[in-house]
């Protein structure tokens, strides 16, 4: 019973820091996208 709720902890942690990843990397690219946009319009 301790490993199926270790192995469950660790899934979920897994599923956060991979969300965390997703929501950064999107973030960056929203960034560089929009940095592009003010650049081509000045």
């Amino acid at each position: 019973m301790e490993d199926h709720e270790q192995d469950r902890r660790t899934v979920e942690q897994i599923r956060k820091s991979r969300n965390l990843v997703l929501g950064l990397s999107l973030a960056g690219f929203v960034i560089l996208v929009f940095f592009i946009s003010i650049a081509k319009m000045s």
